[in-house]
């Protein structure tokens, strides 16, 4: 099995996580290659709507998986009995097709990642100089122009940067084999 590449993509509530997240996959499609994500939550949520067939299948009729299969996608919804699931397991078992796999809101100290920082939500970035580790740290996309890291940052008004992002992602990402 050929290694697949993870990047994780953190910050603050409504900092851009999925913004990034999103444009980050589009962007390695249009290189050609096949992308996974994971939506890592820290709380159980409704990704459902309550009283549809399939929230009934899965809350009335406490089904253990259900597929949602219909033209052009398929949904699944399965109970994770065990809690939640390493990275590495989720990847082996549902992205063995893909060449990268984003995920999204997962500080996870092994996985490379790419902070989003927006100082209007948070006063400070996650990474902490006196107590992080930078070399975990692939990116920063910040809109503060006086942050200054031991690794490279972004700013929302510079050009191109998506294209220099999605670059380092795939050289810095995590890589997990069967």
């Amino acid at each position: 099995m050929v290694p697949i590449r993870v990047v994780s993509i953190v910050g603050h509530k409504n900092a851009g996580k999925t913004t990034l997240t999103v444009a980050l996959a589009a962007e390695f499609v249009r290189q050609g290659r096949r992308v996974g994500t994971i939506r890592h939550a820290e709380q159980a949520t409704d990704v459902d709507t309550r009283d549809k067939d399939t929230w009934r299948h899965f809350h009335e009729g406490h089904a253990s998986a259900v597929l949602f299969n219909a033209p052009g996608f398929r949904v699944l919804f399965e109970r994770a009995e065990d809690g939640p699931a390493d990275v590495g397991a989720l990847v082996r078992r549902y992205h063995q097709k893909c060449d990268i796999v984003v995920v999204e809101g997962l500080a996870d100290p092994a996985m490379p990642r790419i902070e989003v920082h927006r100082s209007k939500l948070a006063p400070k970035p996650m990474f902490d100089p006196a107590t992080s580790n930078p070399s975990h740290w692939i990116a920063l996309l910040t809109d503060d122009a006086t942050i200054d890291f031991p690794f490279p940052t972004f700013r929302y008004t510079d050009t191109a940067w998506l294209v220099t992002l999605a670059a380092m992602a795939w050289e810095r990402a995590m890589l997990i084999t069967g």
